[in-house]
Formats: C-alpha cells, structure tokens, sequence
C-alpha cells in the first residue's frame, strides 16, 4: 500500500466521526459534508508524516472550517428574515440507516440543534467539541483563539443554556408515533379540541420562511395557536408519510408529489412539546431523501 491508499484508509476510517462533529457544529447534514471535505483536501495538501495523531488532528481541522463556515452563515442570516430550523437528518419509521447512527448518538434531535443555533460559533464550538466529544480545553483555546480558562467559561455559559432550553424527549419511540399520530389524525378530522388534547400548553412550533405564507407567523407559541395553524395547513391537498426524523418521530409531508416539508417532533410526557418545519424548496433539496423510494 502505497501512502496516499494509506491516508485514504486512515481519512475513511475517520470520516464517520467528523461528520458527527461537523453536523452538531452546522445543523446541516450537506454542510458537514462540505467541512470533511475540505479537511479531506488539506490533509491530502499536508505532510502526513509530521502529524503524530491523525485523528485529533483532522478533528481540529474540521472544528476550525466549520467554525468559519458558522460565521459567514451567522453574518449572512443577520440579513435574512424568519425562523432558521436546522437540517434533518430522515429516515423510514421502520428504523435508522446505520450511517446515520453516528451522526445521532447523544440524542442530536432538532429540539438540541434548535438550541444550538442560539450560541455564539464559539461557544458552540467549545460545548461540542469539549462536552460531546471529550476534547481538552488545551487543544480547543488554540481554536478560538482564547485562554484555556476563557474556553472552560464559552463551554460552561453553553451548557447553561442549553439545559435550560432543551426538552427531555420521550424515549419510547413508540409512545411518540402515537402521539403524533393523534396529532395528524385531529388536523385532518379539523378536530381544535382533539390537536390541543395532544399539545402541551406552551407548546412551540417553529417554521422556516419556506413554509409560511405571507400574513402567517414563522414561529408559533401555545397549544391553541398551533392547533389553528395546523387546521389551517390541513386544508391544503397534502400527503403525510412518517419518518424518523433526527431519531425521534417525524413526517414528510408531499404536495402533488413532490416534497412539500419536513417536521421533527418533540414529544414528552405525551405531549407534543416542539414542532420543527423545515420547508424551505432550496434546503429540502439538499436532504437525502431516498427513504420516500421504499
């Protein structure tokens, strides 16, 4: 084996877990994808022989390109209008692809990607890096450019956040469908009093701009707001199909045919908790989305 087989057998072995580390960093599955490689091409640029451990090695270098990348993103949607729900990453109902496992270890479902946007790219970058993956503050200050100190302090200010912001799903996935499940069947009976049954009373539902016509909110708040935006969209001509969405019970929603939106629940204490859209034709079309061919 020659010593660019060789770098491709290492990079290969290392590519599940950097795009776990990409994907909790962007939000979007595509974009990660992008960041490896990127890391890929610079590994292939540098002499491999003076890096003495390749995988700490390449996960620095994808911290570091998808740090960038969540900056110009954070300074692009400054000007940019509505709500900003992260990539899903979908499979069948019958189960998860083994290639998504990696990606949606530690419970990585939207309601945790919806709280991570809220971080500064630094921040992120510390809680994901140190908290998900064990990485030492020493090797993460060098990143951000900060004290190790400073680095425990973005870490510990994002973890705060996040406890306090992140809902404890249900881990019954089969408890979940069926409240999702109740959720669908009320929207299409036009059932209000059924929907608020299985809304928690401060219930959020969250919708990119894709999916919300003019005169309706991108981010909606309480069990009876939502119900009468869910009986709005439930006049429209849609085909619902479940899905696993980030693990966790979700929907494909069709529209003659073609993808119309994803939605990501949030279910605990039987409950539906949180709603996540994402609508938007540009985004949809970076999904994989093979799990509708079965």
């Amino acid at each position: 084996m020659d010593e660019r087989d060789w770098l491709t057998e290492q990079f290969e072995e290392q590519r599940p877990h950097l795009r776990a580390v990409a994907y909790r960093m962007l939000g979007s599955l595509s974009e990660a994808d992008d960041a490896v490689q990127e890391a890929w091409l610079r590994l292939s640029r540098s002499d491999a022989s003076e890096v003495r451990n390749l995988g700490a090695w390449l996960t620095t270098v994808v911290a570091r390109i998808s740090l960038n990348m969540l900056r110009s993103r954070n300074t692009r949607r400054e000007e940019a209008m509505g709500v900003f729900v992260p990539e899903p990453v979908v499979d069948s109902a019958d189960g998860t692809d083994p290639e998504h496992e990696a990606l949606l270890a530690d419970s990585v479902g939207l309601a945790l990607l919806v709280v991570l946007e809220t971080l500064s790219p630094a921040e992120r970058l510390a809680f994901v890096l140190h908290d998900m993956f064990a990485v030492p503050f020493d090797e993460i200050a060098g990143i951000v450019d900060r004290s190790p100190e400073a680095t425990r302090q973005l870490a510990s200010r994002a973890r705060r956040r996040v406890r306090g912001a992140r809902p404890s799903p249900d881990p019954d996935m089969a408890a979940q469908r069926e409240v999702v499940d109740a959720f669908l069947a009320a929207a299409r009976e036009g059932d209000f009093e059924g929907l608020v049954a299985v809304l928690d009373e401060n219930a959020v539902l969250r919708a990119d701009r894709g999916a919300v016509p003019a005169g309706v909110q991108s981010e909606v708040r309480g069990a009876a707001n939502i119900a009468r935006q869910a009986l709005m969209y439930s006049r429209l001509d849609l085909e619902v199909r479940p899905a696993l969405v980030n693990g966790a019970a979700g929907t494909v929603t069709l529209r003659d045919g073609e993808v119309f939106a994803v939605t990501g629940f949030t279910v605990r204490d039987h409950r539906i908790v949180e709603m996540d859209i994402l609508a938007d034709p540009e985004r949809l079309r970076e999904l994989d989305l093979t799990m509708l061919d079965d």
